[in-house]
C-alpha cells in the first residue's frame, strides 16, 4: 500500500507591527564592560539555587533588569530547560543529581550556543520556529504550535519568570507551581475552610486574549520586570498564536497541544492582582470579625470567615457570613474582573449557592459543606457488634494457642525427663561432647517466667487458686491462734498476706472495673464532642461527579444502555498490548484525579468492572472469541508477555486497585486527553521516521493515525446535552494526522505517563 504525503505545515512569517519590529533592531546593544557574555559561559546543567543566582544578580532597586538577554540567553538555562522538556520529569526538576540529557542529543536538534547567541543579539526569529496547522474540515479553526525550539525558549522563560514571581504569589495561589497543584488546593479547602454558609465560582465567556490583554499583561510585568526585549518577545509570541490564554476554554492545565508552557505562569501573573485584592479583602473582614476564646468557658462564637482558591482560570468564593455579605463580595469580584483585569464574566453562570443545600463543581469535583459525621461516621450497631465478636474469637484463639503452648511444653519436658533418666539409669553420668547446661537452664527458666506471668494475668486461675488457700482454715480461729506458737502464727500470717498480694481476685476486678469505667467515661466524652460539633461545624466534602463518570462511560463505549461493559470496535486495529495500555491509562488517570475523593470507591468500581471488562471483551472481539476464552488467555489481571517472554501487567489488579487511597500532594492530568484520543498504527512502506518526542534520537520509529473523539463520535463538544460537561477537548486540526513514535514514547503516551504537549507535533504528518 502506497502512502502519498501532502505539503507539511510552513512556517510562519507574518508581517510584523512597528512596534514588534523593534525586536529586530539595528541599534548598538549596551555591554557592561566587566560583564562576561552569558553565551560564552560553560554549558551545564543549572540546580535550583544556581538559577535563583542568577536571576537574583539581575536585581537592582526593587526590580530585575535585562533578563532575557542575561539570564535566558544563557546556553546553561536554555540546556537546563531542554532537560525539563524530557518526559518523566525527576521529581525535583531543577535539583537533579544527574544529567537526563547530553549536549550532543540537543545539538542535534538545534545548537544551544547559537539560540543563546541570536537571543543576547536580539536576532531570534520566533515567526521561523512557528508551525502553522489547518484543519481537515473547510470551516475548522487552525492552530498554531511552537517546535522545539521555541519551545526550549519557552521553557526557560518561564523558569525565569517563576523564581520572579513565584514567591510573590499569595497562598490561594494554585496550579502552574511547583507543589501547588489540584490535590493540594483540595487538601486546602478539605482541612482550612470552616464552616462554609455560602459560595460562587466565577465562570469567563470563552475567549482569548486580544491585545488589550496583552497590553495590560505586558503593563503588569514591567511593574517588577525592566526588560523591553522580554516585553516585545511575549507581544510578538501572542500575535503569532504561539502563546495562546482562552478563558472559559477547558482546556488549561490538561496537557492538550493547543496549551503552550508559558500560559500557566501568565495567567497567574495576569490575575495576580486580583488575589491581591481578595487577600486585602480577607484581611479587612478579620480585623471587623475578630477572633477571641474564653479560658474555661465553651464559646460558640465563630467570626465571619472569607475564603478563596484560584487554580489558572477557575476562581472559588467561600465565606461563612450571610447571604447578604456574599452578595457584596461577588460585586466587588465582579468589578475588579471586568473593570481592572477587562475580562468577560458569564454572571449568569457566576451564581451565588448555599453550600449545605447544594453542590458546586470546581476543579472537575463536587463541594459541599456537611457536618463532620458525614465524613467520619461513627460505627453503625451492626459494625460494633461484629468488632465485638471479632474480639471474643480472638480471645478464645489466644487461650487455644496458649493451651496449645502449655501442652507441647508439657511433652516436650516429659520427653527431656525420660531421656535424661534412661541416659542415669544406663551409665554411671550423663556425658555429653557439648555443654548444654547453659542453655536448658535458660529454656527452662523462660518457660517458667512465661508460665507464672500467664498464671498471674488470668483471673480465673487466681479465683481458683486463692478460694481454697484463705478460706475456712482453722487457724484464723482466736482461741486456736493463742494456744500455738508465735512462729506458726506469724508465719501463717505471712503466708496469707502474700496470697492476697498475688491471688487475691478483687483488685484485678477493681482495676478491671475502673478500666471499663475510664472506657465509658472517654466513649461518652466522644459521643459528646461529635454532637456538637455535628451542631455546630461544617467541613467541606469532595465527591467525584459520579454521572459525569458514567455518561462519559457510556459516550466512550465502555458500557450500552444498560450499564454493562461493551467492546470498543475503534481500538481493534491496536496491538493486544496497546489495548491493554489504552485502557490502563484511562483507569490510572482516573483512580489518580479522584484518589482524594469521598465517594473514591465508586470510581474504583468503574475502573475495576467496566473498564476491565470492556478490556476483555475487546480482545475477545478481536480474536473472535469468547469472554471466558480471552479471562483464560489473559487472565482477569490482563496479563501480557514481551517479546522476551517476561510477564507484564499494564491495568492495575484488583487488590491494587483496592489498596489505593489519598496519596501524596500532586497535580495530575484529568483524564480527557487520554480517553479523547485514539492512535491507530500504519502500516507503509514509507522510509522511517525520527521520533517526534522531545529531544529523542531513535529512527526506528511507527507511525500512528490520530483520531479525535470528538470526531469519531461525530459530537459538537459545545453541546452540553451530547458531550459530558467539562470535559476538555484536543484542537480538532490534530485529527487524522500521523505521529512518528518509538517503542517507548507511545508506551508512555497510551499509560497516560505523557501527553500530546510532551511532543513535538510540528513535525507530524498529513497523509492520505
Amino acid at each position: 500500500m502506497l502512502i502519498h504525503l501532502r505539503k507539511i505545515a510552513t512556517p510562519l512569517k507574518p508581517k510584523l507591527s512597528s512596534s514588534l519590529n523593534k525586536l529586530y533592531s539595528d541599534r548598538p546593544l549596551k555591554h557592561s564592560p566587566l560583564l562576561k557574555l552569558p553565551f560564552q559561559h560553560s554549558v551545564q546543567t543549572l540546580t535550583r539555587p544556581q538559577l535563583e543566582a542568577l536571576v537574583l544578580s539581575r536585581f537592582s532597586q526593587g526590580k530585575f533588569f535585562d533578563l532575557l538577554q542575561n539570564v535566558v540567553a544563557s546556553p546553561s538555562v536554555l540546556f537546563t530547560a531542554s532537560q525539563n522538556l524530557i518526559t518523566p520529569l525527576p521529581s525535583n526538576r531543577l535539583n537533579a543529581p544527574e544529567s537526563l540529557l547530553s549536549l550532543d542529543m540537543v545539538s542535534s536538534c538545534f545548537s544551544v550556543e547559537d539560540m543563546a547567541r541570536e537571543l543576547y543579539e536580539n536576532r531570534f526569529d520566533v515567526g521561523a520556529c512557528c508551525v502553522r496547522l489547518e484543519s481537515s474540515e473547510e470551516k475548522g479553526e487552525f492552530l498554531v504550535l511552537p517546535n522545539l525550539k521555541l519551545k526550549v525558549l519557552l521553557e526557560a522563560m518561564k523558569m525565569v519568570l517563576e523564581i520572579v514571581y513565584d514567591e510573590r504569589f499569595v497562598t490561594f495561589s494554585y496550579g502552574g507551581r511547583v507543589g501547588m497543584g489540584r490535590h493540594t488546593a483540595i487538601r486546602y479547602l478539605k482541612n482550612s475552610v470552616q464552616n462554609p454558609s455560602w459560595w460562587f465560582t466565577v465562570a469567563f465567556r470563552r475567549r482569548k486574549f486580544d491585545s488589550v490583554h496583552v497590553n495590560k499583561l505586558c503593563l503588569l510585568v514591567q511593574e517588577k520586570i525592566k526588560d523591553d526585549i522580554l516585553i516585545l518577545m511575549l507581544k510578538k509570541l501572542f500575535e503569532l498564536e504561539a502563546v495562546q490564554i482562552e478563558l472559559g476554554g477547558c482546556y488549561l492545565g490538561r496537557g492538550f497541544p493547543q496549551e503552550s508552557g508559558l500560559c500557566s505562569i501568565l495567567s497567574n501573573i495576569y490575575f495576580n492582582g486580583f488575589d491581591k485584592e481578595i487577600q486585602q479583602i480577607r484581611l479587612q473582614k478579620n480585623e471587623e470579625n475578630p477572633k477571641f476564646s474564653l479560658n474555661g468557658t465553651v464559646s460558640f462564637h465563630n467570626p465571619v470567615k472569607i475564603y478563596a482558591v484560584r487554580y489558572l482560570d477557575e476562581i472559588l468564593v467561600i465565606t461563612s457570613g450571610s447571604k447578604m455579605q456574599i452578595m457584596e463580595l461577588k460585586s466587588q469580584v465582579l468589578r475588579y474582573l471586568e473593570g481592572n483585569l477587562e475580562l468577560e464574566v458569564d454572571r449568569m453562570n457566576t451564581a451565588i449557592h448555599s453550600a449545605v443545600s447544594e453542590k458546586i463543581s470546581f476543579l472537575g469535583m463536587e463541594l459541599q459543606a456537611v457536618p463532620p459525621s458525614v465524613l467520619h461516621p461513627p460505627m453503625s450497631e451492626k459494625a460494633i457488634r461484629a468488632r465485638k465478636k471479632y474480639l471474643r474469637q480472638k480471645e478464645v484463639r489466644a487461650i487455644e494457642l496458649r493451651n496449645a503452648r502449655e501442652r507441647n511444653r508439657k511433652k516436650l519436658g516429659l520427653k527431656i525427663l525420660s531421656h535424661v533418666f534412661k541416659k542415669l539409669k544406663r551409665t554411671d553420668g550423663l556425658k555429653s561432647e557439648f555443654q548444654i547446661e547453659k542453655e536448658v537452664t535458660e529454656i527452662f527458666r523462660n518457660w517458667a517466667d512465661e508460665v507464672v506471668r500467664d498464671f498471674f494475668e488470668s483471673l480465673e486461675d487466681n479465683t481458683e487458686w486463692h478460694r481454697p488457700l484463705s478460706a475456712g482454715d482453722f487457724l484464723s480461729l482466736k482461741h486456736i491462734r493463742n494456744q500455738l506458737p508465735v512462729d506458726l502464727v506469724n508465719a501463717y500470717d505471712r503466708f496469707q498476706d502474700q496470697v492476697n498480694k498475688h491471688l487475691n481476685p478483687l483488685k484485678a476486678k477493681k482495676e478491671k472495673a475502673r478500666e471499663d469505667e475510664e472506657k465509658r467515661l472517654v466513649e461518652e466524652e466522644r459521643y459528646a464532642k461529635r454532637t456538637v460539633e455535628d451542631l455546630t461545624r461544617l467541613c467541606i466534602k469532595v465527591e467525584a461527579p459520579i454521572e459525569l463518570v458514567r455518561k462519559a462511560v457510556k459516550m466512550i463505549g465502555f458500557t450500552n444502555k444498560m450499564g454493562r461493559p461493551q467492546p470498543i470496535s475503534s481500538l481493534i486495529a491496536l496491538e493486544d498490548t496497546d489495548i491493554i495500555k489504552w485502557y490502563a491509562g484511562v483507569g490510572r488517570r482516573w483512580l489518580d484525579f479522584f484518589c482524594c475523593c469521598h465517594n473514591y470507591k465508586m470510581v474504583k468500581t468503574i475502573v475495576t468492572y467496566h473498564l476491565r471488562f470492556s478490556c476483555i471483551l475487546t480482545l475477545a472481539e478481536k480474536h473472535e472469541s469468547t469472554k471466558r476464552e480471552a479471562m483464560k488467555h489473559y487472565s482477569k489481571d490482563l496479563k501480557v508477555f514481551d517479546l522476551n517472554g517476561k510477564e507484564e501487567m499494564h491495568f492495575p489488579t484488583e487488590r491494587e486497585v483496592k489498596m489505593l487511597g489519598e496519596r501524596n500532594l500532586a497535580d495530575p492530568y484529568p483524564v480527557d486527553g487520554a480517553f479523547s484520543l485514539f492512535l491507530i498504527r500504519l502500516v507503509t512502506d514509507e522510509d522511517s521516521y525520527p521520533c517526534i518526542a522531545h529531544f529523542c534520537n531513535r529512527t526506528d520509529s511507527i507511525l500512528y493515525r490520530v483520531r479525535l473523539l470528538q470526531k469519531t463520535l461525530n459530537v459538537n463538544p459545545s453541546n452540553g446535552v451530547e458531550w459530558v460537561r467539562g470535559m476538555g477537548v484536543i484542537h480538532e486540526s490534530l485529527n487524522q494526522r500521523c505521529l512518528p513514535l518509538c517503542a517507548d514514547h507511545i508506551s508512555d503516551l497510551y499509560m497516560g505517563k505523557i501527553n500530546l504537549q510532551d511532543l513535538d507535533c510540528t513535525l507530524s504528518l498529513d497523509m492520505d
